[in-house]
């Protein structure tokens, strides 16, 4: 009888040994410097996007934010903004506002309403075509090509509720001469290049469907 219970006690022993040994094999043996497993991260070409996922299924510890506000105005007003809209970028943002002020200026000694239409807020929108439309009414016209900039940097930022205001200097040159109903040379020359610094503040409603920012307002020490 003793002989059978321990043949049962061997036996059973052997079949545990067996399990053990193939749980080792599977699983390995952990040491603390396992790689975390490849299934748990949500893969979208975004960094920011694949550590929000991770956190969101609670596979990740969120990264701690910094809690120190730049002590410049325009840098926080910027840091502010891109909080406020994550697809903002300072150089793409300054890219654009080089091209907007080029298209307005060139526009605007054209008289060409349309596209200041889409470019300007109501307010300079007015300003503007009434400039335009004294020049029509005296029959002067503008002879303008811009030549380029020598500087353009930001200057101010502000994110006021949802609405976000970053202003720019821009030192730009022109050729440009206006000509009265009689053909005679106004104001300016077609033969020299004038320096231009002008001073635009950019607006856009970050909450908004439209992605687009839109000249609120100009300050310049010439005019075309």
């Amino acid at each position: 009888m003793a002989t059978s219970q321990l043949l049962d006690i061997f036996l059973i022993a052997m079949v545990a040994g067996i399990v053990l040994f193939r749980l080792y094999s599977v699983l390995g043996r952990r040491t603390g410097h396992e790689r975390p497993p490849q299934g748990n991260l949500r893969l979208t070409g975004n960094a920011q996007t694949d550590a929000a996922a991770a956190i969101a299924d609670g596979k990740a510890v969120p990264p701690a934010v910094p809690t120190a506000r730049p002590t410049d105005p325009v840098a926080a007003g910027l840091v502010d903004i891109a909080l406020a809209d994550r697809g903002f970028d300072k150089d793409h943002f300054v890219s654009g506002a080089r091209s907007a002020y080029e298209m307005i200026v060139t526009g605007f000694a054209a008289g060409d309403r349309a596209l200041l239409r889409s470019l300007l807020n109501d307010e300079v929108y007015a300003a503007f075509d009434a400039e335009i439309r004294g020049r029509e009414e005296r029959g002067e016209k503008i002879a303008f090509t811009f030549v380029g900039f020598k500087d353009v940097k930001i200057v101010g930022a502000v994110l006021k509720g949802r609405t976000a205001e970053i202003s720019l200097t821009f030192a730009a040159q022109f050729i440009s001469a206006r000509t009265g109903a009689a053909g005679n040379v106004i104001e300016g020359d077609s033969k020299s290049v004038r320096d231009v610094t002008d001073v635009w503040t950019f607006a856009r409603d970050l909450r908004g469907r439209d992605p687009n920012w839109t000249l609120v307002g100009t300050t310049s020490d010439e005019r075309v």
